[in-house]
């Protein structure tokens, strides 16, 4: 059995060498079209061989250029621009955000109470150039401040309803409730202190207001066994009538409370 084998390409100078013997055996009349012939197809199968071999080292080359990281000038821009509107955005709407920290009430604060800090919250709102107007973190000092008027519980503590001195001319007095109180009174509330002096035998005389317009600072139940004892009322009443109702309290005398009419109704 014959294998093929592969024909192999004379180099060039062989071919010239091989001419040359032609010649010298054949003599000069060898014709040069065959010779030249020859030449040509031996000195093309050479550039073949040599181009084949050349060709797997430029796809190599092709193939490491393609692998290699290029960045692309473009991107760098684009990158740079989504990074400056980024900025800008949040620029902007910190420049639009002009909420405040401000104190709010945590309970009903009423006039002559003296409060510090830890009585109120803060919260952020947004109220412009009136967030000067109420109290702020850092604007209460470490002996506290004095409630001038009532703040409901969850309002905005306003700088005008505070002191430093107890200048409201109220004083506090604990009166206790002949029976239920109505469902609406609470701290803050203001009702009309009536008294009815006890006559003999359990008589009385008819009532009358001796105090109008007391302002409720806080209900006190009852530490009894007995249902009966009710709630006492803590009462905020100027202070030229505080006798008045201490001797009516002494004396034993009907008191009762009912709402006050707020002006308008």
């Amino acid at each position: 059995m014959v294998r093929n084998r592969p024909i192999s390409s004379p180099e060039p100078g062989e071919v010239m060498s091989r001419l040359s013997t032609c010649r010298r055996r054949c003599g000069a009349n060898v014709d040069n079209f065959w010779a030249s012939s020859l030449l040509r197809v031996t000195m093309g199968a050479a550039r073949a061989r040599h181009g084949e071999g050349s060709r797997p080292m430029a796809r190599r080359q092709e193939r490491g250029e393609r692998g290699s990281l290029r960045l692309d000038p473009r991107l760098i821009i684009g990158m740079v621009l989504i990074a400056g509107s980024t900025l800008g955005v949040w620029a902007l709407i910190s420049g639009l955000d002009d909420a405040a920290e401000v104190y709010v009430a945590r309970e009903t604060l009423t006039p002559g109470t003296r409060i510090d800090a830890g009585d109120l919250a803060s919260e952020s709102v947004r109220l412009g150039a009136s967030a000067s107007q109420y109290l702020a973190p850092g604007d209460v000092p470490e002996g506290g401040l004095v409630v001038t008027r009532t703040v409901q519980a969850g309002e905005l503590v306003p700088g005008s309803a505070v002191d430093q001195a107890d200048r409201t001319g109220l004083a506090t007095i604990v009166v206790p409730s002949r029976g239920p109180l109505p469902t609406e009174l609470a701290a803050g509330s203001s009702v009309d202190v009536w008294t009815a002096r006890q006559l003999e035998r359990g008589a009385f005389e008819p009532p009358a207001v001796l105090v109008s317009g007391a302002e409720i600072a806080g209900l006190v139940e009852s530490d009894g066994m007995v249902a009966d004892e009710g709630v006492s009322v803590e009462l905020l009443i100027p202070r030229e009538k505080v006798a008045a109702l201490l001797q009516a309290l002494a004396a034993g005398d009907a008191i009762d409370l009912v709402p006050a009419r707020s002006n308008g109704r």
